[in-house]
């Protein structure tokens, strides 16, 4: 498992943690932490899924996502 970080904007509450923790958990990351007041997302990834498929995620939802 890589360990992977991802910088979220626009997340204004902690349905906005729910939707993004949701998101990458189904995108297939592990021991998603998502902070809302430092606006970030971490999480445990195989090497089969990168950074940018995460943030793919994340946009799909509806917050910009980059990663850092």
């Amino acid at each position: 498992m890589n360990t992977v970080s991802i910088r979220i904007e626009g997340m204004h509450c902690d349905h906005c943690v729910q939707a993004v923790t949701r998101a990458l958990t189904e995108a297939g990351a592990q021991d998603v932490q998502v902070d809302l007041a430092a606006g970030t997302a971490v999480a445990a990834v195989p090497s089969s899924l990168s950074a940018e498929m995460l943030a793919a995620a994340v946009e799909d939802i509806g917050f910009d996502a980059y990663v850092q």
